[in-house]
């Protein structure tokens, strides 16, 4: 038997309405008037054996084009890396998979301590003092960090660089729409963002300034003068970044971040077709009692052994709720649980060398399109994507490569005007030579 669930019989139905006093399931809805109630048949197919719609659902789902069976060049924001098989191992373990929020901690050590390893991890990659026990995913912690950055200031204006993730961008404006927040964008040169135009635009009245790091192009920005000149406007630096990259690049809060987020894909995570993923919130102490969702701290009981606890819970949801900060109570702490499992079978030394290959095989993937006759966008240093510019519709050219059994890379002119027929390639460290030299060489004959 492979039931997921107990069916329920006429018998089992019967023996409930008992308990309950009910004649009839009808009874239980007739309170609703009649004329108001669904008469007809659903528009749905008649029911299958069990057997019978497994062979359905398996042979719709065998249709799908997915990293399993295609080699994929897709990034912007979700990746294909590798993921170590103890990651599932662990995360599916009943303790851990059905696990709620740990409100009580002499029941749910194993799942604190899990947490706040992942935060301890996490404030270790940024280089921030605290982070916190994750959030939904990286959009959502950015959109949290600029209205922290409004609440914190009292100011009411927040610069988005333009080589922000655009979907990031939007998850912003929707946040401080509702708050009467200004989303100001910093246009972007060469593929990183314009210091000249963002000097301009800082005034009196900036919460914040919010880029990325390495950028959406793949580029990486100069932190430390974009952090300077918000400093000097006594604004507060917001940084999204990937968490992987901080294993090779000098960690964001090092270069004057006041806040990084981001989001723990990268770590053990499935693509999933785009979630559910891990966001994560890092942040300086003078932030501390300001972050929102869940911190775990780690203390000791009347016994003197060490023991962890959810923390400084005046700004939760479920205490003094008229002054939380924000509405993440749950999460999905199952997910940074698989990025902490992931990090931890990687260690310092794996991380570097995944976060290494990354750049090694986007280099020799920049090199290779050169030498195609192709022309890549933005020269300067990057870490796991490049943009190429195509003759074609990018779209086409995609279409062209599912054919050849690979998943092209991100059209850019969907969502910037100035790219079209220009293509985000990411390349991880599961790549091979030989599956970059195929990409090129496709593309190079779909491009002629």
């Amino acid at each position: 038997m492979k039931h997921r669930y107990l069916p329920m019989t006429e018998q089992d139905k019967k023996e409930m309405l008992d308990v309950i006093g009910v004649s009839s399931v009808d009874e239980l809805f007739e309170d609703i008037p009649e004329k108001v109630r669904f008469q007809g048949l659903y528009n749905i197919k008649e029911a299958k054996s069990e057997a019978a719609l497994i062979k359905e659902l398996s042979a719709m789902a065998a249709k799908n084009k997915d990293t399993s069976s295609h080699v994929s060049f897709l990034g912007a924001g979700v990746y294909n890396h590798y993921k170590p098989v103890i990651v599932d191992h662990v995360i599916s373990r009943s303790e851990f998979y059905t696990a709620y929020t740990p409100y009580q901690p002499e029941i749910s050590q194993g799942e604190l301590q899990a947490i706040f390893e992942f935060q301890t991890m996490i404030a270790e990659l940024t280089g921030m003092d605290l982070a916190n026990s994750s959030m939904y995913d990286g959009g959502t912690a950015l959109a949290e960090a600029g209205m922290l950055a409004a609440g914190h200031t009292r100011r009411k204006k927040i610069l988005v660089s333009e080589t922000v993730h655009p979907e990031y961008r939007d998850v912003v404006a929707t946040y401080a729409y509702g708050q009467s927040i200004e989303v100001v964008t910093v246009p972007h040169k060469d593929g990183v963002t314009d210091v000249d135009a963002l000097k301009a635009l800082v005034d009196d009245n900036t919460a914040a300034v919010i880029a990325q790091y390495p950028n959406f192009f793949g580029q990486v920005e100069d932190l430390q003068v974009l952090g300077d000149i918000v400093h000097e406007a006594k604004g507060l630096f917001v940084v999204s970044s990937n968490p992987l990259a901080l294993g090779v690049l000098t960690p964001p809060g090092k270069l004057g971040a006041d806040i990084c987020v981001g989001d723990a894909q990268v770590f053990g995570i499935a693509e999933a077709f785009g979630g559910p993923h891990c966001g994560f919130f890092a942040v300086t102490n003078k932030l501390m009692r300001k972050v929102p969702g869940r911190l775990v701290g780690e203390t000791v009981d009347g016994e003197g052994r060490r023991g962890y606890v959810l923390t400084l819970q005046a700004r939760e949801q479920h205490i003094r709720r008229d002054k939380a900060t924000s509405n993440i109570c749950s999460n999905q702490a199952l997910l940074a649980l698989a990025a902490s499992v992931a990090m931890t079978a990687l260690g310092k030394q794996g991380v570097r060398e995944m976060a290494t290959q990354n750049i090694a095989k986007t280099r020799y993937a920049k090199n290779a399109f050169e030498a195609a006759g192709f022309t890549v966008a933005f020269q300067g240093a990057h870490f796991n994507e490049i943009v190429v510019k195509t003759t074609k519709c990018v779209k086409e050219i995609n279409a062209g490569l599912l054919e050849k059994g690979i998943i092209g890379g991100y059209p850019l002119g969907q969502t910037y005007e100035s790219l079209k027929q220009h293509v985000l390639i990411a390349v991880t460290e599961l790549r091979t030579k030989e599956e970059i030299d195929a990409l090129v060489a496709e593309m190079g004959a779909l491009h002629a």
